[in-house]
């Protein structure tokens, strides 16, 4: 054989094995359908299901305004696009009815339907991973006792070449390690760690991302972007005022709002909603994995929410000589219930204990200044209004320029004016969406996380 012969047989070995390489990442068999009729699951099994639906907020990306519960069709933006969630519900057609245990198990492990086809991590298969066998067939065992809903998803708007599926394998490579039992450490701890990490996927808002959409595995916890709302960094970067413990976590989680920290706003309002219906030890064992996740506070942090208000007393005047428009906002609509000292549902927390005044950057105080909060039915939570209506842009951000530099000791925000603007625009998006559906809005500015 000549030379060159010799060459073009291995770049065409070398040509066919790359082939076969990417063929056996990409390439994935679809898994038999079932007939949903056959289907019986034990009404224990079900419960727990329901119970871990709620713990790993299932409804709130499956379920549009306006639609059937786990119908699917939720927007997801993306830097890359618009993914549409997927119909969960036991539809034949449309849905996962024909979907047997062993092809939901490979969609919540490997990020693959029943066909085959690669599923986009808008949906958190890299968290989900780490959910149990038990616990995924008692997630199969709730879905599937659903209500059928015959509703296909839009088609997903994504640019080339993210719209390409088989991309997505070659992006799953790059995951990192999954959760793994510390056998130094308690029970609690553990099973926090496994709802936190696997089904709870907490991560999931407050990591910042990559370039490629993938977790910042160095910075996790770190705090991200979600919905025009900041999730806020929950570890020893956290800018809370006061530092967070068990006890607090605790009460936040389960109650929503906790006096030295503040409300639950937007979606992480839905999360906390969502943890009060479930078993309160749950909740104090994400708290407790979460209290070691934040670490204990350096000295400089080591304080009380009596020390903090004492710090910032004195810097009253030096805001109203500075910002004399603000300081009267401020004076005129929320000294009322944030200097009252009265209980809730009417007393505001003192804003030298917000995270959103104290936060890197406005967009959470904007959120939260233009649609207000409103309450938790049937409890005596916090409520504000909303001043959307009763101030121009100008006076929004007059008095969030005044709140930080009242309430907080950190650097002056930039950019003010244009987070505000986006701010309205984003919410009166979601409000035309809400009566687009002929639903009530859903409450716009419940979510603030630690």
């Amino acid at each position: 054989m000549t030379r060159s012969g010799v060459i073009a047989g291995v770049l065409a070995a070398l040509v066919l094995g790359g082939a076969a390489a990417v063929f056996a990442v990409v390439w994935r068999p679809a898994i038999d359908a079932i007939d949903p009729a056959q289907r019986t699951f034990a009404n224990d099994l079900v419960k727990h299901g329901r119970t871990l639906a709620v713990i790993g907020n299932c409804s709130n990306c499956h379920t549009a305004p306006g639609a059937k519960d786990f119908a699917g069709a939720v927007a997801v933006p993306t830097p890359f696009g618009t993914v549409f969630s997927s119909n969960i519900t036991p539809d034949a057609d449309t849905g996962i009815g024909r979907w047997s245990e062993a092809a939901f198990r490979r969609a919540m492990r490997d990020g693959v339907d029943r066909e085959g086809r690669h599923l986009y991590p808008t949906f958190p298969y890299d968290h989900f991973t780490n959910v149990s066998d038990e616990d995924d067939r008692a997630l199969y065992a709730y879905l599937m006792t659903r209500e059928p809903v015959r509703s296909a998803a839009p088609a997903n708007r994504l640019s080339f070449p993210f719209d390409q599926r088989p991309l997505i394998a070659g992006w799953k490579l790059l995951r990192s390690a999954t959760y793994h039992p510390d056998s130094s450490k308690g029970a609690e701890w553990n099973r926090g760690a496994y709802l936190v990490e696997g089904l709870a996927h907490c991560g999931a808002c407050h990591t910042p991302r990559n370039a490629l959409g993938g977790e910042r595995a160095s910075a996790s916890f770190s705090g991200g972007d979600v919905d025009n709302w900041q999730a806020y960094a929950i570890n020893a970067h956290s800018p809370s005022p006061v530092p967070w413990d068990a006890d607090a976590l605790f009460g936040y989680l389960r109650n929503g709002w906790h006096p030295d920290h503040g409300t639950a706003r937007g979606p992480m309002a839905q999360v906390v909603a969502n943890l009060s219906s479930v078993d309160p030890d749950d909740v104090r064992a994400i708290a407790t994995y979460m209290a070691g996740v934040f670490g204990q506070p350096s000295p400089d942090h080591r304080r009380g929410a009596e020390t903090v208000l004492a710090e910032l007393k004195a810097m009253a005047g030096r805001a109203s000589e500075t910002n004399a428009a603000g300081a009267a906002i401020y004076a005129a609509t929320c000294a009322s219930c944030h200097e009252s000292g009265r209980a809730l549902p009417y007393g505001g927390i003192n804003l030298a204990l917000s995270t959103a005044v104290c936060g890197s950057d406005p967009r959470n105080l904007a959120n939260i200044v233009l649609a207000g909060i409103s309450p938790r039915e049937g409890e005596r939570s916090p409520i504000m209004p909303g001043f959307a209506s009763s101030m121009t842009d100008d006076q929004i951000v007059a008095v969030l320029i005044y709140l930080r530099t009242r309430f907080s000791n950190e650097p002056a925000w930039t950019g003010v004016d244009q987070v505000v603007a986006e701010a309205r625009r984003t919410q009166v998006a979601a409000l035309r969406t809400a009566a687009a559906s002929r639903q009530p809005p859903a409450d716009l500015a419940q979510r603030d996380k630690p």
